[in-house]
């Protein structure tokens, strides 16, 4: 009972008309950056956190949440219409949805992409909703060694879900931590790595690394891509018939799951949900040949995983303070410029903000499959646009956002310098995901382990007398054990392969 009066309220706020226009805003711009390749989720987090300053905490997170997801939906239309898509978790959404499209079934794979989304969303909402709260209250048990174990457990886990290299994670993760140290040791009140640069004092901003690496650095990159002629496809029947419902509904029904579960883990996310679910719809299909063909299932299984994923990364982040990958490492710098910190104390010290952003999301979902289908004609025309004429907007807009800051002009030369560093990261096929997690996680990692050894005097057993903390170290053995077994560490591959 107290979980549909807690709702009630959560829809109180959400249907607030000033909380229904940001959550508009945040899904329209969500999508936009979904069809138009090389933005991405992050960068526009990034671009857009200055612009938060000015809103309530329960007002900029649920815009910021309405870009994250409706990123990934947005991703799939241009996808499906021109074997183009947005968003990294959409290419194996084109390996059937574009095939379908060709064959005349182009609003089908709309239709499935959505209904499969929504049916996602909507079950993801609900997970958060019900086990938000026990987490939480789980969470208020632990102490500083219990979370320095959990911390370093989700900053493993980024490392083994990482895509690509294994070696360039951990590089990209020790990066991280060499950023969070800069400034000066709350401990001791020693200056850090400063250079004499009184600025540096407070550290380098996560926006200002973010802004740069995947604002800067991504432009700069996409600049170097030439602009290749796609074959545009009509949209004629947009409603799927009851035997494609039904066809839809198993790849549906398991996408969400494996996306719900994935969504929880450190280093997952949308993306390692996506592949696999496309992975495991083709294992189980009694028709695996007919996928990369125009399989039904090939569209709803990813579709409905991604957007689980992004709505269950919420958890964590919310309970436990943990971002499971690098758009909810921007969501905690978004509530720390708030003075809000992430963590099992937040529902109850913020309940606005928690049950207000779960009922925004049903809203916003809803809001994607009403407005995106009417306006997949808009979408397609923006992908027409030259990046010649997007490229300058963008380079303005993170330099506007970077000195609103803390209204100095070194962030922009040091964002500007991490711009030049990110598109060195891209050339040499490095994730610099990984990157962020590792700054936001090492500072917090530094504290609990001096909090730790402090209340035991410095005994280091600490941290294996604790059940909690023994049991993340454990799991981080395990995870460990995956990374260094050839056999095991080649069934990872696997989630990424496109076929």
């Amino acid at each position: 009972m107290e979980l549909f009066d807690n709702l009630g309220f959560g829809f109180g706020i959400a249907l607030n008309p000033i909380n229904i226009f940001y959550s508009f805003v945040g899904v329209l711009f969500g999508t936009l950056v979904g069809v138009l390749p090389g933005l991405g989720a992050v960068a526009t987090i990034s671009l857009l956190l200055p612009i938060t300053f000015t809103l309530e905490p329960h007002q900029a997170i649920i815009m910021l949440a309405g870009i994250y997801y409706g990123a990934q939906y947005g991703g799939s239309t241009t996808a499906i219409l021109v074997n183009l898509p947005g968003e990294a978790s959409a290419v194996v959404t084109a390996l059937d949805g574009y095939q379908m499209a060709r064959k005349g079934r182009a609003g089908v794979a709309l239709a499935t992409a959505a209904l499969s989304s929504l049916f996602a969303g909507t079950i993801g909402t609900l997970v958060i909703a019900i086990a938000g709260p026990l987490l939480a209250s789980v969470a208020l048990a632990f102490g500083p060694a219990d979370y320095f174990s959990l911390m370093v457990f989700g900053l493993v886990g980024a490392v083994i879900l990482a895509s690509g290299s294994i070696v360039k994670a951990i590089g990209m993760i020790f990066i991280g931590l060499l950023i969070g140290v800069i400034g000066i040791d709350f401990a001791t009140s020693v200056a850090r790595f400063t250079f004499g640069i009184p600025q540096l004092g407070d550290g380098i901003s996560l926006s200002v690394v973010a802004m740069g690496v995947f604002g800067i650095g991504e432009t700069i990159n996409n600049l170097g891509r030439s602009a290749e002629a796609r074959e545009f496809v009509k949209v004629t029947r947009l409603w799927p018939t009851l035997a494609e419902l039904r066809s839809m509904m198993p790849g549906t029904l398991r996408g969400t799951a494996l996306g719900g579960f994935l969504g929880l883990l450190p280093g997952g996310g949308p993306t390692l949900a996506a592949f696999s679910a496309y992975s495991l719809e083709k294992k189980v299909s009694r028709t695996p040949e007919e996928f990369g063909q125009g399989h039904i299932g090939g569209v709803a299984a990813p579709e409905a995983a991604n957007n689980a994923a992004a709505q269950t990364s919420f958890i964590p982040l919310l309970t436990l303070g943990l971002p499971s990958n690098a758009v909810m490492a921007l969501m905690i710098g978004a509530l720390m410029m708030h003075g809000l910190s992430p963590g099992p104390r937040l529902i109850v010290e913020q309940p606005t903000l928690f049950w207000g952003l779960i009922a925004s999301m049903w809203v916003g979902n809803f809001m994607l499959v009403v407005l995106n289908l009417p306006l997949v004609g808009i979408w397609v025309k923006c992908l027409q646009v030259p990046y010649r004429l997007l490229f300058p907007i963008i380079l303005v807009v993170c330099c506007i956002g970077v000195y609103s800051i803390n209204y100095s002009a070194l962030d922009i030369l040091f964002a500007s310098g991490f711009g030049l560093f990110g598109y060195i990261l891209y050339k040499l096929g490095c994730e610099p995901a990984p990157m962020l997690l590792g700054l936001v996680l090492g500072p917090m990692i530094e504290e609990n382990l001096r909090q730790a050894l402090l209340i035991s005097r410095g005994d280091p057993m600490v941290f294996l007398e604790r059940p909690i903390s023994l049991t993340f170290l454990i799991f981080t053995a395990a995870l460990l054990l995956l990374m260094i077994l050839p056999s095991l560490r080649s069934k990872r591959e696997v989630a990424f392969e496109e076929d």
